[in-house]
């Protein structure tokens, strides 16, 4: 079997992994895909090795922080007040029509 490159994935991998996923795959396909995926992985290999030791993972260029207001406990609507404006309420509820049938 030839040498192939540390970040190069075979059409025998391409289609085991096409069968672990459940995705029938013709020969052209698996020709045509096994390179693609090839580039794919040489390209995030690439990245990995921008990134230096001393660089730590980040998910934004710049760093970011929440800003949190504190939780302050506030009177809200009585059941009331909430179902004034409904249109049908049953048994302090919104009354909406039926979407579902009796299939669930």
């Amino acid at each position: 079997m030839p040498e192939t490159p540390e970040h190069s994935i075979s059409r025998e991998e391409v289609a085991h992994l096409a069968d672990l996923a459940r995705i029938d795959l013709s020969d052209a396909e698996l020709d045509h895909l096994a390179p693609q995926l090839s580039v794919i992985l040489e390209s995030i290999a690439s990245i990995q090795e921008a990134a230096g030791a001393d660089v730590p993972p980040t998910s934004h260029a710049l760093p970011l922080t929440n800003v949190y207001r504190d939780d302050v406990v506030r009177p809200g609507l009585t059941a009331e007040e909430a179902l004034s404006g409904a249109p049908e309420v049953e048994r302090q509820r919104f009354k909406v029509p039926r979407i579902l049938g009796d299939e669930q």
